[in-house]
């Protein structure tokens, strides 16, 4: 046995014990073996309980499981399981299960029902190309221009959801806000005025008024389909 555990470069010992295996077991019983603790051994949720949580997380929101969260959060999840289990799990455990089970951090979408996939494909790829190749060639300054505001239910929240399945977040229709017009070139020049109240052709032609005579060249002016960015 020593001189094996020299030539193997383990202790004689050790040597013994497997011929102890083998001994009682045969050739399988010296199979290496996954070492450390067994896999879930360390979990504080059953199979069960992990399985229940992972359907109410991507069937409900926290609102209508009666919780005092718009969005899945860790805290919201560490409250839907106390009262699911009566465990209290750690936030940093909560962050461990909901890695495991496939939910990432996301911020809410919004989409617009009147976009048309086509017509942004054409416009992306035939459309703007001769605006960037005319505008090179004039040495034209090109503005993508919008309008935003302020808003009092303005949220930046995230919230957990599985990966690839963004949550949707509702808003109290009622708002005050405050709005402004803007355009920002492809370099990063940003220009803006602040308004009040709803855009009308008046505005947004005094506001295109003030962006030539703030500029020394020539300029395109790129606006989405709103009905007010038609009138001239």
């Amino acid at each position: 046995r020593q001189e094996i555990g020299e030539e193997l470069g383990v202790h004689h010992l050790t040597v013994g014990r497997w011929l102890k295996k083998y001994r009682e077991g045969g050739w399988d019983a010296l199979l290496a073996r996954r070492r450390g603790r067994r896999l879930g051994s360390g979990r504080q949720l059953d199979p069960e309980d992990e399985e229940y949580l992972q359907q109410q997380l991507r069937d409900h929101t926290p609102d209508q499981l009666n919780l005092q969260y718009a969005l899945w959060t860790r805290e919201a999840v560490q409250q839907l399981i106390r009262e699911e289990t009566g465990q209290t799990v750690p936030i940093r455990s909560i962050t461990e299960y909901l890695k495991r089970w496939g939910f990432t951090v996301q911020k809410p979408k919004k989409q617009a029902y009147e976009q048309q996939a086509a017509d942004v494909q054409r416009w992306l790829t035939v459309d703007y190309p001769a605006i960037q190749a005319r505008a090179k060639e004039e040495k034209v300054e090109i503005h993508w221009g919008d309008e935003t505001g302020l808003r009092s239910d303005c949220q930046h929240v995230r919230g957990y959801a599985p990966k690839g399945q963004t949550p949707v977040l509702r808003q109290n229709a009622k708002r005050a806000s405050i709005n402004l017009i803007s355009t920002i070139t492809n370099r990063g020049k940003v220009r803006f005025r602040i308004y009040e109240g709803t855009m009308h052709a008046g505005l947004l032609i005094d506001f295109m008024k003030r962006l030539v005579k703030s500029c020394d060249q020539k300029i395109f002016l790129i606006l989405d389909n709103l009905r007010v960015h038609h009138a001239y």
